[in-house]
């Protein structure tokens, strides 16, 4: 049963009050088996937790604008510097993992708290950084506190509405993380043409400080009574796993490291067997596999995972491609990819419509395929393309690509319990942040093959669009998971009546 730390009388009796804490019995209730209806404050709840994550998605869209410029200063090659994205992301698939347990056995308001002042003691330490290695270890600490801030943020969110209301929650959480996008590329590119890059990074400050403040004043602390012990052995396995995998693929990009990358990926397949032999069958494991028997959440994953290499491969391929295959500056990069989150965000209020209109299964297969091609167009650009046709085209892949993890996002938990849900928002943010990392290291891959092909000293345009075309093939794969999902799958959260439009 799930319990708000004691924090007076009166504090809790006005949290009722207000709407924003449920009474206790609402609490078990919700636990459960889930709201039967859902009350006006998740909208509050979803846009306070989305003013935390409003600092990662400004940051990583920042960041990639800054690319070639901070790798001037480091003195490596501009492709090298995909490891302090990865280092980023390396972080939040190690340390996902606990975010569940965490919150269940010390609260979700104090693992958010906490996971807020790590992620601006990232951010500040990544602004001192004066070397490579320097700002890949502050990266990698940032992604300790953005580990725990999106499965928490989800789980509270999750936790608080009913089916129906999923969607647009879903819709509302990521408002505030989509205007960050939208700032981040402009941003990057002001401040690094005009600023130094270093500002990227205290940028984050301010606004850690006025999510910490909201997330104490507004969101409940809670815990399960009995959380269970932590899979400690679980843990130190998943994290070895993934750890050495996403370094050993990264690394395979680089020239001279064919050996060592093989020997990481080599120890992350047998650390990754030994945690599928020691969780298969145990209870509380950090990264439950049991849950992969519910369909519905089994296909989200696996679709949703070969999906988001591209998307994964899009933040760190398109602004190499603009500025280094296109010559152009960092401000004119920025301006155009903005585009990208601009349709994101255009697509949010048009969710809801479409999934009650043609259902899940349909929405996912052909939309899958379409936001697909918009990205693979990407690898035609070239110095004939005028500016709006270009935008035009990133326009068109935020909004479809946007639709299809909303929608992936939401289906998931269609046959999840609330009791369930922790080691759900757990396991499914791991995969998520995995395959996003996995993305990275594929279009560097893909981008280091282009050039030894060609036997390019340098990334040309041709070596970009090659790697784009490589990261769009393998996500064009999903289409095979999407068409397997049930035609009623997800009918409760979308009010799609199965048959009226297939």
């Amino acid at each position: 049963m799930l319990r708000p730390r004691r924090r007076g009388i009166a504090s809790v009796n006005a949290e009722v009050r207000d709407g924003i804490v449920p009474a206790a019995g609402a609490l078990a209730k919700t636990h459960d088996a889930g709201p039967a209806e859902s009350s006006g404050n998740y909208r509050l709840v979803a846009l306070i937790v989305a003013s935390a994550l409003f600092m990662e998605f400004v940051d990583s869209t920042v960041l990639a604008t800054a690319l070639p410029t901070m790798a001037r200063d480091f003195g490596v090659r501009p492709q090298e510097m995909s490891v302090a994205l990865t280092s980023y992301l390396l972080a939040l698939a190690i340390f996902i993992p606990a975010s569940g347990s965490l919150a269940d056995r010390f609260g979700s308001r104090t693992v958010f708290r906490l996971s807020i002042l790590l992620f601006m003691f990232g951010s500040f330490a990544c602004g001192q950084s004066r070397t490579l290695e320097m700002i890949v270890l502050s990266r990698f600490v940032q992604g300790m506190g953005g580990a725990m801030m999106i499965p928490v943020g989800r789980l509270v969110l999750l936790r608080s509405v009913a089916k129906k209301d999923i969607v647009n929650a879903m819709s509302w959480l990521l408002v505030p993380a989509l205007i960050g996008p939208i700032l981040g590329p402009p941003l990057g590119g002001f401040i690094v043409t005009y600023l130094d890059w270093r500002w990227i990074f205290y940028i984050n400050l301010p606004v850690g400080v006025l999510g910490f403040y909201l997330v104490g004043r507004f969101i409940a602390n809670l815990r399960e009574d009995d959380p269970g012990r932590f899979d400690t052995i679980g843990f130190i396995l998943s994290g070895v796993s993934l750890g050495c995998l996403l370094f050993g693929f990264e690394m395979v990009s680089r020239p001279g490291e064919g050996a060592l990358a093989g020997g990481l990926v080599g120890i992350g397949l047998v650390a990754g067997t030994v945690y599928v032999l020691h969780a298969r069958n145990r209870k509380g494991a950090i990264l439950d596999l049991q849950l992969l028997r519910d369909p519905t959440f089994r296909l989200s994953v696996i679709a949703g995972s070969i999906t988001r290499i591209t998307q994964g491969a899009q933040p760190f391929l398109l602004p190499l491609m603009m500025q280094v295959g296109l010559g152009m500056s960092a401000a004119q990069s920025g301006t155009i990819t903005v585009a990208t989150a601009m349709g994101s965000l255009a697509m949010k209020s048009f969710a809801p419509r479409i999934l009650r209109r043609v259902g899940f299964r349909r929405a996912l297969i052909w939309n899958g395929v379409i936001a697909t091609i918009g990205y693979a167009v990407c690898g035609l650009f070239g110095p004939g393309w005028p500016t709006w046709a270009m935008f035009t085209v990133l326009l068109f892949c935020g909004f479809f690509m946007s639709f299809q993890f909303t929608a992936y996002n939401t289906i998931a938990y269609d046959g999840i319990d609330k009791q369930q849900m922790s080691r759900a928002t757990a396991f499914y943010s791991t995969f998520q942040q995995l395959m996003l990392s996995l993305g990275i290291c594929v279009a560097a891959m893909a981008l280091h093959l282009a050039m030894v092909a060609r036997g390019d000293a340098a990334p040309t345009l041709r070596d970009f669009s090659a790697a784009f075309w490589v990261v769009t093939a393998v996500s064009f794969t999903a289409t095979f998971f999407n068409l397997r999902f049930a035609r009623d799958a997800g009918a409760e959260i979308s009010g799609h009546t199965p048959g009226s439009k297939e």
